[in-house]
């Protein structure tokens, strides 16, 4: 939250996605007080304790980053269970060629597990939580949402070659490399600065409500 550096706002547990708006959002501080939270009425709708572990530990750790998105999708979660985890065989994908990886320790309720996720991310953008999903962390929400977007399309790309049941197309180390670093912030303008604004446009385009 801009002005409260112990403070991060997060979706109540049990609200659908589609549902959410900005006054939904639930703002806790980094041990887990909640500082505010909407009035549900019958709804009840509460926090998700492994969501508060998961993302405060990064918000702790890492106080440049703005935002901390997780995700549990089909090509996320079953690149996750890869042995191989993301493959550079494209373009996109080689973006994440120093991607980082967190074991599977269990549904996260344990507050320990919190020093192997932070020491696992290092000063990464973006995470394979094996087993579990994807990860990743921006300066902005549209940084960190440019971020999961693409690695989002990597396992998607991924999964879809996987499943031909031919050779995959190996690309050279030092072109990997090379690719890579033209990927880097000092290369270009940050993740999300050109992409988000007209993402935001199209969203009023369709319902505005999101905004309230």
């Amino acid at each position: 939250v801009p002005g409260e550096e112990d403070a991060f706002l997060t979706n109540p547990y049990g609200m659908m996605y589609e549902e959410m708006t900005a006054s939904c959002l639930v703002k806790l501080d980094h041990g887990g007080r909640v500082l505010y939270m909407p009035d549900f009425g019958d709804l009840g709708y509460g926090l998700n304790r492994p969501g508060f572990i998961l993302h405060s530990a990064v918000h702790i750790a890492r106080p440049e980053v703005g935002c901390v998105i997780h995700t549990h999708t089909c090509a996320g979660l079953a690149v996750s269970s890869l042995a191989c985890g993301l493959l550079p065989i494209n373009q996109t994908a080689m973006r994440f060629l120093k991607l980082s990886y967190h074991d599977y320790m269990g549904v996260v309720l344990d507050l320990a597990e919190q020093e192997v996720l932070v020491r696992d991310l290092g000063s990464s953008e973006a995470m394979i939580l094996r087993n579990h999903g994807l990860l990743t962390v921006g300066r902005t929400v549209g940084e960190a949402f440019n971020w999961m977007h693409r690695l989002e399309l990597s396992c998607r790309a991924q999964l879809a070659a996987m499943a031909c049941g031919t050779p995959l197309q190996p690309v050279p180390q030092q072109v990997l490399e090379e690719t890579h670093m033209n990927y880097q912030p000092q290369t270009r303008r940050p993740y999300g600065v050109m992409e988000w604004p007209g993402l935001l446009r199209m969203l009023d385009r369709l319902d505005n409500s999101f905004r309230h």
